[in-house]
């Protein structure tokens, strides 16, 4: 079985933790769920520290970098969701909006850069970036009106999912001083990237001419269908590290699986076995995110090179009821931490 490793992230009782991501010294970023809802974003460093809020009732994280500043969304005093970043060390500090009330945080680079989305003063969310200092910038659509930054690498590189003319929403990659540039889809009518590394490879997922989706990775022009890899199932790639290797969850039917692509091979990890949630992957090889048992989630990680273990049929039976009878609350409480985006999960 592969060797899941739980995260000290200082829950108590039934309190839920997600892992969001890791840097390579070991530091953590992370959530935790009270029994009553609620959300703490919280950094591990040994010990865990409570990042608070902006003035309201809940906080979460999303992204960290190397010098250990985490970057995610809280809420205010007047209950709006703020995008910010907390310097390691340092106090919460809100990045702003493109002009509406609200604006998330999603990724941070070494530089301290941002990439996230904001709502603008027409009601659109629009994908920005930001110095971590002043007002974030508009990064603009693809012909359409709305847009979300995902990743951005140490490039100040940024990709994310933008609206098109015609109403789809298609992965793309955004270049200071180039724009921004439509990444495509594997055939179908829609697609999203969720991280870039320094390389500049991309992950996502696409849909298909069939309407399923397939995670895809895309480097110098030609997007490449891991889904086919896969052979079954939606899959959804969700980090990739310097190294090239992209992690990220096959949904089959209710329950979810965890992916490792590297070194031109594809490794599946059964439900039960592997992440229910895959969040990021650092340099160490370490992918992080959550398991689902004992019905929570727990922060957890798993090593990218951790070999898939053979199952049989009545283990996956088991597993299979479990996962049914736990994903509704289960998808609840991961798609609280983006409200009013539409997560493909």
């Amino acid at each position: 079985m592969p060797a899941l490793t739980t995260l000290p992230l200082g829950t108590r009782g039934n309190e839920q933790s997600i892992a969001t991501d890791i840097n390579a010294s070991g530091q953590v970023a992370g959530i935790i769920e009270d029994d009553d809802g609620g959300q703490r974003a919280v950094l591990y460093d040994r010990r865990t520290v409570e990042l608070g809020t902006l003035g309201g009732s809940d906080s979460y994280t999303r992204g960290l970098n190397a010098a250990g500043d985490v970057v995610g969304a809280a809420r205010n005093a007047d209950g709006h969701w703020r995008a910010f970043v907390v310097p390691y060390g340092g106090t919460m500090r809100d990045l702003g909006t493109l002009g509406g009330n609200s604006s998330y945080g999603a990724a941070i680079n070494n530089a301290g850069q941002v990439a996230g989305f904001a709502d603008t003063s027409d009601g659109y969310y629009r994908a920005f970036s930001s110095d971590g200092e002043h007002a974030p910038v508009d990064l603009g659509a693809l012909g359409g009106k709305i847009s979300y930054g995902a990743g951005i690498n140490n490039l100040g590189h940024i990709v994310g999912t933008a609206a098109t003319a015609e109403g789809y929403r298609h992965a793309f990659l955004y270049r200071p001083g180039a724009g921004m540039r439509d990444l495509g889809t594997l055939g179908g009518r829609q697609s999203s990237a969720t991280a870039i590394n320094d390389q500049g490879v991309i992950v996502g997922a696409s849909e298909m001419p069939n309407r399923r989706w397939h995670a895809f990775v895309w480097e110098r022009g030609r997007m490449t269908d891991l889904g086919a890899l896969v052979g079954y199932g939606d899959s959804f790639a969700t980090a990739i590290n310097n190294a090239g290797h992209v992690v990220g969850t096959i949904r089959l039917g209710e329950e979810r699986r965890t992916f490792v692509y590297r070194d031109g091979k594809m490794t599946v990890h059964p439900g039960g076995y592997g992440l229910y949630l895959v969040n990021a992957i650092n340099g160490q090889e370490l992918v992080i995110g959550a398991q689902y048992a004992g019905k929570k989630f727990t922060a957890s990680t798993m090593k990218s090179s951790q070999p898939a273990v053979v199952t049989h049929g009545g283990q996956d039976m088991l597993v299979a009821i479990a996962v049914v009878l736990t994903v509704a609350t289960s998808v609840m409480f991961y798609r609280r931490r983006y409200k009013g985006v539409r997560l493909a999960l």
